[in-house]
C-alpha cells in the first residue's frame, strides 16, 4: 500500500510536462491492452507530451502534479469550456493519469480547491474505462454521465424487418429529417437524462438540412414503414466529431454520429436497423473501427449500442459542487 507521506502534491508547471507525458504514455499502454483499436502512437512519450502540452496550454487551464522521490507519479489538468456546461472545468482524455488511484484523489483534492474558488462548480472528467481510476473519481463524488465506445468493422448483413425499408436520404426527406433532429434532444431533455442541451426549431433544422443534405462526407439513411419515414441515422468519419479528440480518436475510424426514431415508432427494430446500416457503410468505406457515444442515463441508446457490439472505452464523469 502506498505511503502517503512519500508523495507531494503541488500546482502543475511547465517543467512537469516531461514527467506527465511518461505517466500518460504508461496509462495509454494499459488502456490499449484492453482496446487495441485505439491509437498506438500515444504510447510514445514524445507523442504523449504533445497531448499533455495541449491540455496545459488550453485557455484557463490549471491543475496539479504528484511527485515522489523527484519523479512525477501523477497529474491532473482542467480547463473551462463554453457556458452550455454551466460554471465548468473539464479534464479531457489527456488531462489525468497516475500510477496509483489514491494519487488521483490527492491531485483532485488540491486542484478542486482552486477550481471551486474560481466558481467552477460543474466539473467534468473524461477517463479510460479503468476500474481503479473510475472508482477513484466515484469516491470523490463524481458519477458517470456519458460513454464513448468502439467496435471493429461490421461483417454481417443488416436484418431488416418485414415491411421496413432502409435507403439513403434525399432532398425530399428534408422536412422529416428536420423533425427527427428534434427527437433526440427532446428525449435527452426528459427523464431520466435531463440534459440541458438546446432543442433547435424545425425551421432551423430545415435550413441546416437544405445546406447539408447533399454533403458527400456524411451518409444519411432513413428507415421507412409503409412509405413513411420513421427514423434516420448518420455516419461519417470520426474526424468530423469535435467530441472525440487525441487519445479518444482512433485512426481511420468511422462514426455513428446520430440516430433517432419517432417515439410512436419505437420497439420495432428501427434503431437497430439504422445502426447496422451505418456500421455496414463504415465497413464498405474502409474504416478500421467505428466509434459512437451516448448519455448513460439514456435508456434507449445505452441498451441498443452495446447490443450492436460497441464496447465502452472512455467515461465522462460529472460532479456538481454545492448540492
Amino acid at each position: 500500500m502506498r505511503d502517503m507521506a512519500e508523495v507531494g502534491v503541488r500546482e502543475f508547471g511547465s517543467g512537469d510536462l516531461g514527467g506527465a507525458a511518461r505517466v500518460l504514455a504508461e496509462r495509454h499502454g494499459r488502456h490499449r491492452r484492453r482496446h487495441p483499436l485505439l491509437r498506438g502512437d500515444f504510447e510514445d512519450v514524445e507523442v504523449a507530451r504533445v497531448a499533455v502540452t495541449e491540455a496545459w496550454e488550453a485557455e484557463g487551464a490549471s491543475g496539479t502534479v504528484a511527485v515522489s522521490g523527484g519523479e512525477v507519479v501523477g497529474y491532473l489538468l482542467g480547463a473551462p469550456k463554453g457556458p452550455v456546461w454551466g460554471p465548468n472545468v473539464w479534464v479531457e482524455a489527456a488531462g489525468v493519469a497516475g500510477r496509483d488511484a489514491e494519487v488521483i484523489r490527492d491531485l483532485y483534492g488540491v486542484a478542486a480547491e482552486r477550481w471551486v474558488a474560481e466558481g467552477k462548480t460543474a466539473q467534468y472528467v473524461l477517463v479510460p474505462d479503468d476500474d481503479s481510476l473510475v472508482d477513484a473519481f466515484f469516491r470523490l463524488g463524481f458519477g458517470s454521465q456519458h460513454a464513448h465506445a468502439i467496435r471493429g468493422p461490421f461483417d454481417g448483413e443488416v436484418a431488416v424487418p418485414a415491411g421496413m425499408t432502409v435507403r439513403r436520404a434525399e432532398r425530399r426527406d428534408i422536412g422529416v429529417l428536420a423533425e427527427l433532429d428534434l427527437v433526440l434532444p427532446k428525449h435527452q431533455g426528459a427523464s431520466p437524462v435531463f440534459s440541458a442541451g438546446e432543442v433547435p426549431t424545425v425551421e432551423e433544422a430545415v435550413a441546416d438540412w437544405e445546406e447539408s443534405v447533399d454533403d458527400p462526407e456524411y451518409a444519411t439513411f432513413v428507415a421507412e414503414v409503409n412509405g413513411r419515414v420513421i427514423g434516420s441515422a448518420i455516419g461519417c468519419s470520426l474526424e468530423k466529431s469535435s467530441a472525440h479528440q487525441g487519445l479518444a480518436r482512433p485512426d481511420n475510424a468511422g462514426f455513428l454520429g446520430f440516430a433517432a426514431v419517432f417515439p410512436e415508432d419505437r420497439g420495432h427494430g428501427g434503431g437497430r436497423v439504422l445502426g447496422e446500416t451505418v456500421l455496414k457503410w463504415c465497413a464498405a468505406s474502409g474504416y478500421d473501427s467505428v466509434v459512437t457515444d451516448w448519455r448513460v442515463a439514456n435508456l434507449l441508446s445505452s441498451r441498443t449500442w452495446p447490443r450492436l457490439g460497441f464496447v465502452p472505452t472512455f467515461q465522462r464523469l460529472h460532479r456538481l459542487i454545492g448540492y
